[in-house]
């Protein structure tokens, strides 16, 4: 970087070389400069790359699990059956309501499925069964929607990369 940087006449009288000569040296080494700087950008394009598909990887094992080990989706709203005490009456399942009241962060534990589930859900009934107020019940399905947000963008990016991929492949 310093010898591109010296003015190429100062570096041709220093090492006694013709100002042409440095000229084309200094050119050299700006490419090689720009390579290197080409090589660590793709470097991290691909590590981004890879941890999206790993993501994605991560998603899709969720789904699956979900749709192989069946949930115990259906409460008592889903059944029309009703108990006497009962105060809250949501859709979500016990698993669920389980992540949402231990869970420092249950965005991060649950599935997108679950998340919508949670966004569906109304805030009011939300809050009864969590025994909270309203605010926090908000907050919880604020935070579930930016986390969804946050999956549906990467499988998004995902699909770029791999339609990016996928057209240079097929170029000579």
């Amino acid at each position: 970087k310093v010898l591109i940087d010296v003015p190429y006449s100062e570096l041709a009288e220093e090492l006694a070389q013709s100002q042409p000569k440095i000229q084309v040296l200094q050119d050299t080494l700006q490419q090689v400069l720009d390579r290197r700087e080409e090589e660590r950008q793709s470097r991290q394009l691909l590590q981004l790359y890879l941890e999206a598909l790993k993501t994605e990887e991560c998603i899709l094992s969720k789904v699956a699990e979900s749709e192989i080990v069946p949930k115990k989706e259906m409460d008592e709203v889903d059944t029309g059956a009703s108990h006497a005490g009962t105060s809250a009456k949501t859709a979500l399942s016990d698993q669920i309501l389980a992540a949402l009241k231990e869970k420092p962060a249950p965005e991060l534990c649950l599935d997108s499925q679950d998340l919508e589930l949670v966004l569906k859900e109304d805030t009011q009934a939300l809050a009864s069964a969590l025994r909270c107020d309203k605010q926090k019940a908000e907050a919880l399905q604020q935070a579930c929607d930016q986390e969804l947000s946050k999956r549906l963008q990467q499988v998004q990016t995902l699909h770029s990369l791999r339609s990016t991929s996928k057209g240079k492949k097929t170029l000579p």
